[in-house]
Order: C-alpha cells, then structure tokens, then sequence
C-alpha cells in the first residue's frame, strides 16, 4: 500500500475551442491545463474533473487517448503522466422532494460509462455542454442511474448556504431526498471539517471527502485528501471511500473553516458579521441574514459522539493564500522543489529558508499545520491570513 494525493473536484472552464462549460470557471481551466498543473506542479496523483460529461470535453479526451496523451486503465480511470483522471460530473437536483437546489458528484470508471451517463442525462436537461445544471428527475433515480452504471454517487459541499443539501435549513435529513444506500461519501466544503460535524447522527455512516471545488488553476489542490491505496485507479478510490481491504482516506487537508467564504452568519445587506443565532442586522436592520455553516452544523447536531474513527482532518492553508508568496517567489519554489504536494508535506523549514526570505518560509511552515491567525469568512467573502 502507498499514500496517493486526491483532489476530487475540479471543473472545466472551457473547451479547447473556447466555448464555455463552467461559465464562472476560469478560461484558463481547459482539460489540457488541468491535467498539467495537477501532474507537474500540484504534485496530485488523482484528480476528479467534474464537468466530464460535456460532449466536447469527452472529445477531447478521445482525442488525447488516440495521440497516446491519455491512457486507460483496466481499474478503472485515466492516466496522464503520473496523475489518474477519475471522469465526473456536477448535477443539479431541484424536485418535488427539494426545497432549494442540491448539487450532487458521480463518477464513472470509463469514459464510455461516462457518455453513456452524458447520453441519458442529455434527455433530462436542456444543456448538456453546461456545467453543474438542474436534471429533471427526482434524486432517487438518478442515484440509481449512477449506480447501474457502476458509478460513485456523493452530495456536494453539503453545507454551504446555497445550492446543498444541508445549506438553507431546509432539509434536516438527507432521506427527504435520497436513498442513504446509494450515497458514497459526503463533500464537507471549505467551510466545514471533520470535528464540526462529528455530531450529525446520519453522516456518521459516511467517509468525508474535502475537494477544491476548483473554478481556477490556482485553486486545485486547497483541499484534498491523502488515501491508502494499492494503485490511482477507480476502483481502489471505491475501496478507499467504503474502507475495504485496507483501502482508506488516511487524512484530510483543507483550509480552516473560518477561512471559508461562507463560514460566519452574515447581513446580505451590508455584509456585516453577526452573532450565529441574528435574525436581524445589528447595523443596517435588515433581515437579509446569510446563515453561516457553523450555525447550521449546530442546528442539525445531537448529543452524541461520533461511532465512525476519523482519520486527522489536518487545518492547511494554501500557498496562494500566503500574504507576500508571489507568483516569483513561487515559482522558485516549484523550481528548486518540484510540486506543492512536495513543498507542503516534504520540504523542512530549513530548506524552505534556502529559497525564500525567513518570514515567508515561517509562514508556509505554520500554514502546513494550521497556526496562521485568521479573520473569519462570511456571507461569500472568504476569510483572510493575519500577517502580523
């Protein structure tokens, strides 16, 4: 068994030919680049790109297989260089069940499974070349569609206060929606870790997933997590997310909750930053209240203790987070040490001082295990590093 790096949640913000998947992704997050920067500078050995089921995109991927650039594999997934591309797809859930839209994650071993999916989703929506759009059918079947497939079914980022399952306080139960048997894993989001949620009895079941939710190239990689494999492949994550054979998620990295966009409760109005339980902005008056995810894990936790042995969800902060880490500075980085899986997990501080000045290297070590002083995020506004 080895340790395997995994970002599961990336999107596509244009095809090569420049039309648009993720409209609010970045023109720069094209399949090609993904797979670069997640190879040779992110340092991550398997990526779910989730905006694979957009007919250009498969395309694309057709493509870079017959040019040898892509290579399926037997277990399931495709490697590129020494990075594994597990084929995805981001859903909106908006039926009779749903108070509020949901956005949902499947996964699918081959790209032929993948545009089969596509193929049946494409009589379900009237964009099938978009990212993240609404299905017009009911939670429960397309978790069993997914699940005929052979694929991998998990709810995003679950609690943010828009578009989730949890987010608006509308549901308190995932069974309003979905058939908790057909569920695979649970995206916490950026706003939430392991210990906030350890009190929700119906998650207990659940392996947690912490994922980019990437809009930018920049942004791979500021959440993920490392698991116990015996290869990058399909079919050892599916093991990993249901811990069998020893397969397992040994730890999660993601950014302190305060650091969240939509961590603290905050007036819609005036963006100020109430007390969780406000109903009314203590500045402006307005009763345009944003729930924070920390008030929202309170109203759907019990007391009780979590049956399910975690592994560390580990408080990282990501290099682009870092004030006064340049894009100069970083690249000196890159260049005298590879990856930023390598600078975060293997480079000591000493090294570090060798390339950068000593104030930034003490920065990038706290921020590996989460000592940065930090002003919490609210309302959509992400949270921010106290430098001083």
């Amino acid at each position: 068994m080895k340790d395997f790096y995994a970002d599961l949640h990336i999107h596509i913000g244009r095809t090569s030919s420049g039309r648009a998947v993720k409209i609010t992704g970045s023109k720069m997050l094209t399949l090609a680049r993904i797979l670069e920067i997640a190879s040779t500078r992110k340092g991550l050995d398997i990526i779910g790109i989730i905006d694979c089921h957009s007919p250009e995109i498969m395309d694309e991927m057709v493509g870079m297989i017959e040019q040898g650039e892509l290579k399926e594999l037997i277990q399931g997934g495709l490697r590129y260089q020494d990075t594994t591309l597990i084929p995805g797809t981001e859903i909106e859930i908006y039926d009779q069940h749903c108070l509020g839209p949901i956005h949902v994650l499947a996964y699918f071993p081959t790209l032929s499974l993948m545009g089969e999916f596509s193929n049946w989703m494409s009589h379900h929506m009237k964009n099938i070349h978009l990212s993240s759009q609404r299905i017009y059918c009911d939670g429960q079947t397309l978790q069993q569609k997914v699940r005929e497939l052979g694929g991998l079914f998990i709810p995003a980022h679950v609690f943010t206060p828009f578009k989730s399952l949890f987010g608006k306080g509308v549901h308190r139960s995932l069974t309003e929606v979905f058939d908790p048997q057909l569920i695979d894993a649970i995206e916490l989001g950026l706003s939430s870790d392991t210990d906030m949620v350890s009190h929700i009895r119906e998650l207990q079941a659940y392996t947690f997933v912490s994922n980019s939710d990437a809009h930018s190239l920049g942004k791979i990689a500021r959440e993920y997590q490392k698991l116990r494999l015996s290869d990058a492949n399909f079919t050892e994550l599916k093991m990993a997310l249901h811990e069998q054979q020893n397969r397992a998620v040994t730890a999660n990295y993601g950014l302190n909750p305060l650091l969240g966009k939509y961590h603290q409760t905050v007036c819609a109005k005036c963006g100020e930053q109430l007390r969780n339980m406000a109903t009314i902005c203590t500045k402006c008056e307005s009763t345009q209240i944003i729930k924070g995810v920390s008030l929202r894990i309170i109203e759907l936790s019990e007391q009780l203790t979590d049956q399910h042995v975690r592994p560390p969800y580990i408080h990282q902060v990501p290099l682009d987070f870092i004030p006064g880490l340049g894009p100069k500075m970083m690249e000196r980085l890159l260049q005298a040490f590879d990856t930023e899986m390598k600078i975060l997990h293997r480079v000591s501080l000493e090294q570090l001082e060798q390339i950068v000045p000593h104030k930034i290297a003490k920065m990038i070590d706290l921020a590996r295990t989460g000592q940065l002083a930090i002003a919490a995020g609210g309302g959509g506004t992400y949270g921010k590093i106290q430098s001083e």
